[in-house]
């Protein structure tokens, strides 16, 4: 444990072991983390290739936070009885490092710190904003980083369901391996105009999504024209994402069919809560979702850290139909 009450391990089982019940307590808040872990521990049961790759210093981290007792009173601080794990952060390769919701400025800061002295490669930070103001502050500060806004998000949880009427043309259908290499060229497509740096993952991800049966297409005469795709069920809940319409079919109902047919076969199966991520720089798709019955939780910020040569990619492009941070 370090002065400040981080524990870091690399160890996906340890770390579920010890923060598994605090992620559970609040599964929409934790979404990110709880998707990420579960498709580690099935990689790492089955052996089948990873779609979050890594090894060695570039391999995932994962911690938790116990808050430091307060001196002379043998209790912790604000966060709970000694020993409660206040906080979580994950760190995937060629992605910003992860804070759980509702963490403390002091526990953002030390993590920074921590991981700077450790040496490892940060492209960016991902929290509400009151963490990832002090987590950025400690990280430029030890390295000398630029800090830019990358990103705003917000999460949103479905209440309702709500079908738009009349609905478009088509019918869904779950994807299948035929579908294999349209899917990677739209993660592909779905990536670049967010603005995210290319990687190498995305035909891996496309493979696990269709092992699951994860990915829905929407199709009208015969042609794929939309996807949506749904994360594994963790917790009692689901996460949408990716969502995604080649620009030249939007506008026509497609990506809203296709994200009514997922939430509702989530919902078929039992699943609690249905989330998803939006970018708040796009009107068009915040609006879309609260049409469709998805209300809003909280918001959060991704900073890009940069020096010279290295960085995540800042664009201020936004593009409608999309809900970025849907592949996390």
């Amino acid at each position: 444990m370090t002065a400040m009450g981080w524990f870091i391990t690399a160890d996906v089982g340890e770390f579920l072991a010890e923060a598994g019940e605090f992620l559970r307590a609040e599964p929409a808040r934790n979404s990110v983390v709880l998707t990420v872990t579960e498709n580690l521990r099935i990689t790492a049961a089955t052996g089948s290739p990873a779609a979050v790759p890594g090894s060695g210093p570039d391999e995932p981290l994962f911690g938790w936070w116990r808050p430091p007792a307060v001196p002379g009173t043998g209790s912790a601080g604000p966060a709970g009885a000694v020993g409660a794990v206040g906080s979580v952060f994950m760190h995937t390769p060629e992605f910003p490092v992860l804070l759980s919701s509702r963490m403390s400025g002091q526990a953002a800061a030390a993590l920074a710190r921590d991981l700077a002295a450790a040496g490892r490669q940060v492209l960016g930070i991902n929290a509400g904003q009151e963490a990832a103001d002090r987590f950025a502050a400690a990280w430029r500060d030890r390295t000398g980083d630029a800090v830019t806004v990358y990103r705003r998000m917000r999460l949103f949880r479905l209440g309702e369901l709500i079908r738009p009427l009349p609905g478009p043309e088509g019918a869904a259908r779950l994807a299948a391996e035929r579908d294999r290499d349209l899917l990677a060229g739209w993660f592909d497509a779905f990536a670049r105009e967010v603005g995210d740096p290319p990687r190498h993952v995305n035909l891996a991800a496309v493979d696990e999504r269709l092992g699951y049966r994860g990915l829905t297409l929407w199709e009208a005469d015969g042609v794929s024209v939309s996807l949506a795709g749904l994360t594994r069920t963790v917790a009692g809940m689901v996460r949408v994402g990716p969502v995604y319409t080649p620009p030249e079919l939007r506008g026509r109902g497609y990506a809203s069919a296709a994200t009514v047919t997922v939430s509702q076969a989530a919902l078929n199966a039992g699943v609690r809560e249905v989330v998803l991520y939006t970018d708040l720089a796009n009107p068009t798709s915040n609006a879309l979702y609260q049409r469709l019955g998805y209300c809003p939780v909280e918001d959060r910020v991704v900073f890009s850290f940069s020096r010279a040569r290295r960085g995540l990619r800042f664009t201020r492009e936004r593009t409608r139909g999309l809900c970025p941070a849907g592949r996390w």
